[in-house]
Order: structure tokens, then sequence, then C-alpha cells
């Protein structure tokens, strides 16, 4: 252990550039600095450093070795911040951002279960659907479809959704339940103006990919739109798996042509990359991951 203290001290002592400043920094003497640096000499059998009154300079062995003092003292740096964190309280804000709808779905929860067992995190919801760049804007959190290649974020994946087919009971009792993607055609279907192929809804079940033209008499870009106007039976939606769980469980809303597929469309949890995230962040991601499992159960129940 002595052996590495003195090659920590051997790291300072370069980055300080003076034997007095260095003392200052690692809490000792001059002299008990002087004497840590020789011992790692006599331990190496090297010089390490030219010392004059007024610079001091590396030796050919000294600049071998300062690399590894310094991720010596990288490495006891982390050691301290990880111990830090364990001895922190969850307390403080969190700061996250995710699309309109995925937000309003589990608002209810970060309100009465997550605030309820962490009630000192402070949590900033930024619901929307534009483009948020996480480090520069200050964001902990967010839940993205796409990551790209920003070396700057972690990305960890929440789970692979589907949109479902979906229509009231009173709506299916009115005009029918189509059996098949092409019958429709002749449905008033609910379009998501988001997309600009939003009249071309397609399927496939095996190997068999379905395109169908649609048509109906309300589009909105935002799925929590779509769903009431579903429950309310205007027409037939395609809505994200995590928004229906609970309609579906009680019957107001029912399961159309589960025998087709529609695109997957993943969800990453993304934080900007840090050694390892603060406590009250890390519970909330906990969080949210046991969330969208329990979705997704709920939906296999189904």
């Amino acid at each position: 252990m002595s052996e590495m203290d003195d090659l920590a001290a051997f790291a300072v002592l370069v980055e300080a550039g003076s034997f007095t400043l260095a003392a200052q920094q690692l809490g000792c003497s001059k002299g008990q600095l002087s004497k840590r640096i020789s011992q790692l000499e006599a331990q190496f059998s090297v010089v390490l450093l030219h010392r004059t009154t007024r610079r001091l300079s590396l030796t050919a062995a000294g600049a071998a070795l300062l690399p590894q003092a310094q991720a010596l003292v990288v490495q006891v740096e982390r050691a301290h911040q990880a111990l830090a964190r364990l001895k922190d309280d969850i307390a403080g804000p969190v700061r996250m951002t995710v699309p309109v709808s995925l937000g309003e779905t589990f608002f209810d929860g970060l309100l009465l279960e997550f605030s309820r067992d962490y009630p000192d995190v402070q949590i900033e919801l930024d619901l929307s659907n534009g483009f948020r760049d996480l480090a520069r804007e200050g964001f902990d959190l967010a839940i993205r479809t796409e990551v790209g290649s920003d070396e700057r974020l972690v990305a960890r994946p929440l789970l692979v959704m589907n949109e479902l087919t979906c229509a009231s009971p009173a709506y299916l009792e009115r005009h029918g339940e189509p059996q098949t993607p092409q019958e429709l055609a002749n449905h008033r279907c609910l379009l998501n103006s988001h997309y600009s192929g939003r009249e071309e809804w397609q399927y496939h079940r095996q190997h068999e990919l379905l395109r169908v033209r649609v048509g109906g008499p309300f589009a909105s870009n935002h799925y929590s739109l779509l769903k009431k106007a579903a429950l309310v039976g205007a027409g037939i939606a395609r809505l994200p798996s995590y928004v229906l769980p609970a309609e579906l469980a009680d019957g107001r809303l029912r399961w159309l042509l589960r025998d087709y597929q529609t695109r997957d469309m993943p969800l990453y949890l993304v934080h900007p990359y840090q050694g390892g995230l603060p406590r009250r962040t890390q519970v909330l991601a906990d969080y949210l991951i046991g969330w969208f499992k329990r979705s997704s159960e709920a939906l296999d129940r189904l």
C-alpha cells in the first residue's frame, strides 16, 4: 500500500510542478513528500526526476511511469466517488424528457408509486416529441425510440413494442369486427398524422406483408387523443402497446387482428455517459424499467 501511495504522490507532484504545491495538496510537509519520492526511486532502482531550485523535469523512467501513476490517482478518485454516492441520501432533482403520450401514460405512477417511495426526489418531466440534447440541456434521463450513434449517451433497452389495432365494443357492434387487414378499407380508421404514410397500414403474418389503404373521420399526432376517439366509438385505432393494458383488461377496447403483426418499435432508456448515475437518478431509472416490464407482462396475460 505504501508503494501505491508513493505512486499517487509522484503523479500529484508532477501535476503540481513543485514540491511546495504538491505537499499542500497532499497534506504533508515538503520533507515527507521528498522522502516518499526517494522511496519510490529506490523501489524501482531508477531516477524519476531531475530536481533544480527552479523546476522539476522527468527522466525517461519518470515519463514511462507517469501514465500508470496518473491512472492510479483516477481510480482512487472514482472509488471515492462511488462510496460518496452510496452515502448520499436519495434526494434532489432529476430532469427527464420523454415523448408526450408516453409521459402521460406513466405520469400517475410517478406521482403515486414513485413519489410515495422516494418523497425527496423532485422530478422535472419534459414532454416533447422533438429532439433534446441531453448533455447541453441538462437532462438526466430520456426515453427514445432511436438512439443514433452519439458516444456521449448510454442507451439501455426498455422493451420492443408493437402498435395494436383496437376498437370499442360499441363501434364493433355497429360496424362489425374486421377479420383480416384488407377489411379495414371498409372501416372508419383513426389516423396518426405524425406519420407521412398514415393512410397505409402495414401488417405481416409469417412471411407475408400486407398493405391496406385506410381512411376515417379523425387524425391526430397525439396517441392519447386517438385512444379517446377509439374509446368513444369513433373508429378503429392503432396504438402502442404501452398505452393499452388497462383498457384492454377491462374491456373498454378490444384487440383486433391479433394474428397479424405490426412493425417492431424499440424503446430505450438513455442518459449522458458518466462513471455512475447518482442514486436519485438510478432509482428512477429502475422504477421505469420495472414499469415497462409490468406493462409488457400485463399484455401477455390478455
